[in-house]
């Protein structure tokens, strides 16, 4: 918990895994504020990216690094647990993460191969900076240099029991768990970014955690080799995942 009483939590995660599921379960708690990928803005204005919406999301957000931060920083209204939902994408090269420090960080891995046959579903490319594990990676070795060891949850682990992965987070977190953070209403919410309608059909729809089911997962040579890249990655995580 911070000085100002707010325990501040960081989700950090890449694209096509559970991230949205996450954020709509601590949403669901009395006692949180949300906030959906604020770096979203910063990325697309420094790669000149063409995602859905585009222009939209660049005037939604600040797209000064600096002010993301200050954002993350200040203190939110009627709520002691703030829960920002990042991208690690969305992380500039060689960005100084020292700020990160502040805040009780996690890493949210799924294996490669699952991210890639999710991601070409929606977007015609994928290269392996799209999908987040090299930077994950990255933000791994900043925390670990200052002595932090974040803890690793792999979305597979999670979805066979999403009820001992919150209960152990929020432990750590030393707050309560709450049985609202299982279930929640369909539909938008307000706290979703304006490029919710592009991407988050699935969980408007939902109301709750999908059970796990293996995958089959047929790549292109293309996509089959952008996932072998990110393999090393996901491996050194997955090998400090939490084990339940």
């Amino acid at each position: 918990m911070s000085s100002d009483g707010v325990t501040r939590v960081a989700m950090w995660s890449g694209p096509r895994n559970i991230s949205t599921a996450m954020m709509r379960a601590w949403e669901n708690r009395p006692d949180t504020v949300v906030v959906d990928e604020p770096f979203y803005a910063a990325y697309l204005q420094r790669t000149g990216l063409d995602h859905p919406a585009r222009d939209r999301v660049i005037a939604s957000q600040p797209t000064d690094v600096a002010d993301v931060v200050a954002s993350l920083r200040a203190p939110p209204a009627d709520a002691t647990v703030h829960y920002a939902k990042h991208m690690t994408h969305h992380l500039a090269p060689g960005q100084d993460l020292g700020w990160a420090r502040e805040f009780r960080n996690v890493l949210l891995v799924r294996d490669p191969a699952e991210v890639v046959a999710s991601y070409v579903k929606a977007r015609e490319a994928c290269e392996p900076d799209d999908i987040g594990l090299l930077q994950q990676v990255g933000l791994l070795d900043q925390l670990e240099s200052s002595g932090e060891q974040p803890p690793v949850i792999d979305a597979g682990d999670f979805l066979r029991d999403p009820e001992a992965h919150l209960r152990w987070l929020c432990d750590w977190l030393a707050i309560a768990f709450t049985e609202a953070m299982l279930a929640w209403p369909t539909g938008p919410r307000d706290s979703d970014g304006v490029w919710a309608p592009h991407w988050y059909d699935a969980v408007w729809a939902s109301t709750g955690f999908t059970p796990h089911r293996p995958r089959q997962v047929d790549l292109d040579e293309h996509d089959a080799k952008v996932a072998l890249a990110c393999r090393p990655a996901y491996e050194r995580l997955r090998a400090m995942r939490l084990v339940l």
